[in-house]
């Protein structure tokens, strides 16, 4: 039944997909011929209006209108061109996650069973919300105990419920794919979908964005011109958090700013700098730094909120960039393959040099280019691109850093349009690079070696055991051969019978409602 109601809803998006003029507007070149004429039948059923709005407006009206669970779906695919196309995903990228606001009773409600307390034990007031998405809405509130203004993120009533059903039409979406369709495998539709859905807990679980802020809070202490909102762990739950009331001029609105009479220059050179500490020197990075995001406050500080999304990138992955970043800057394309081929990016059955060649196709161009011109999103996406040529597979960790790339390189050139973004890393990208892969980066790996010793000697008696056991297993297997009792035999066959027969019937019923969905106006 579970699987026929996510058929059913598979369905019904297809259709609202249509109806905006989504589907109509798909590129036909890389269609099969069946693909094609639903493609053309579904523009019977589009709107008029439709064929006024850019494709970016249609799939921002479509997902709104399916739901939040299909908005948070569009934002995690704009981060992952790789499964989508380079030209949806940028159309995701604009994708607005603005959703009608909750009651401001529901929101109360909310927060009185999150913390076990009644809202006028908290606040003195407590405000209308002041902006409303598809996982939760602010309101603005006055502490009760000190009298400071505060902003109170709320969760949307029913949304985890809404999502836990939506998952698993996603789920049937991506086991079909993977099933029907084989050069979509490649992809790895179900752990996409599983990326989705963990990513998604994270950010419904609105103490594990609390503790988000907790950390860069203490990774950015001591950082020049940037900060993020104080937690008020006391009246943070699951479904509410508590921080400090951010005031100051958004970086969308750039006349303001000006108008304010703030730094543009050292702004953006503010803005480009912290991400690249926060990336390189911690590891842990705030994933959604559209300019809705970022505050300049009176003094100048950048200040980020809505930190339910997040990136974070292991020691090598760092080196990784940095390497990369600085090999482009100095020219060793040849280094810059090297650090491919050493992190286990590429195959090794590719050859160095091939590579390299590759990489040198990037570098050249950028180099006969003006300072001020050079884009490192731009060279991010270049490089990815020529990676797949040679079989690097998807580094979503990597790829989530070149969206967020994207984005604060906008918004830096947006406050600052004769933008450099070489001088302006390099005194991040070069410090890193010193001490972490220079002599001081040598004993720092040194020392942990051998912490990874230590522990690995603590643990030997328990492998030693785990060992023998091993082995007395398979010397009995080799002797028996490989027997399963028959309880296990018949469960076996009962699910592949079940498997083979609900692949059949799935694709009776999506056949039986294409015709119904595109038919009905």
């Amino acid at each position: 039944m579970s699987t026929v109601s996510s058929l059913f809803s598979l369905m019904h998006a297809g259709y609202v997909l249509a109806r905006e003029g989504v589907i109509s507007a798909l590129p036909s070149d890389p269609l099969p011929p069946p693909a094609r004429f639903m493609k053309k039948m579904a523009g019977t059923i589009r709107r008029r209006q439709a064929t006024e709005r850019k494709q970016s407006e249609r799939l921002s009206i479509a997902l709104n209108r399916l739901g939040p669970s299909w908005v948070k779906l569009g934002q995690f695919l704009a981060t992952r061109p790789d499964v989508v196309g380079s030209e949806i995903a940028r159309d995701l990228e604009l994708l607005q996650d603005r959703m009608e606001p909750f009651p401001r009773d529901a929101a109360i409600s909310q927060i009185e069973e999150s913390l076990g307390r009644k809202i006028d034990d908290i606040f003195t007031e407590f405000s209308e919300p002041v902006a409303a998405a598809s996982v939760a809405q602010v309101h603005r509130a006055r502490r009760r105990s000190d009298g400071v203004d505060v902003a109170v993120k709320v969760i949307r009533p029913g949304v985890r419920s809404r999502f836990h059903h939506d998952l698993d039409t996603f789920y049937t979406a991506a086991r079909l794919q993977e099933k029907y369709i084989p050069a979509s495998r490649r992809l790895r539709p179900v752990a996409v979908a599983d990326t989705l859905a963990q990513s998604a807990k994270i950010e419904m679980d609105l103490r594990l964005e609390a503790a988000a802020f907790s950390e860069m809070g203490e990774n950015t202490a001591d950082d020049p011109g940037f900060r993020v909102p104080h937690v008020d762990w006391e009246l943070s739950g699951r479904d509410c958090l508590t921080m400090d009331w951010v005031d100051g001029v958004k970086m969308n609105n750039i006349d303001g700013i000006r108008a304010a009479g703030h730094d543009m220059v050292r702004l953006s050179q503010n803005l480009i700098q912290s991400f690249l500490r926060h990336t390189l020197r911690d590891g842990f990075f705030h994933a959604d730094m559209h300019p809705g995001n970022l505050f300049v406050a009176p003094n100048g500080d950048i200040v980020a909120v809505d930190l339910g999304i997040a990136g974070r990138l292991g020691k090598k992955e760092r080196r990784f960039l940095a390497e990369i970043l600085y090999g482009f800057i100095t020219r060793d394309y040849l280094r810059v393959a090297e650090v491919h081929f050493e992190a286990g990016y590429v195959p090794r059955h590719h050859d160095v040099a091939s590579f390299a060649q590759a990489i040198r196709a990037i570098g050249e161009p950028i180099h006969g280019q003006s300072a001020e011109t050079i884009s490192m999103a731009k060279l991010l996406t270049l490089l990815f691109e020529v990676t797949e040529l040679f079989d690097m597979e998807t580094r979503p960790e990597l790829l989530l850093l070149q969206k967020t790339m994207v984005v604060v390189e906008g918004v830096a050139r947006t406050l600052d349009p004769h933008f450099n973004m070489w001088k302006t890393s390099e005194p991040v990208v070069g410090t890193w690079i010193r001490e972490n892969l220079g002599p001081a980066g040598f004993i720092s790996d040194a020392r942990e070696g051998l912490h990874a010793g230590l522990s690995l000697m603590r643990q030997l008696p328990e492998l030693s055991a785990r060992t023998q056991k091993l082995s007395e297993e398979m010397a009995a297997m080799s002797e028996n051969g490989l027997r399963l009792d028959d309880h296990t035999v018949e469960r076996i066959g009962k699910a592949e019978a079940r498997h083979s027969r609900w692949g059949h019937i799935a694709l009776w019923v999506i056949a039986a409602l294409g015709a119904i969905a595109l038919f009905i106006r």
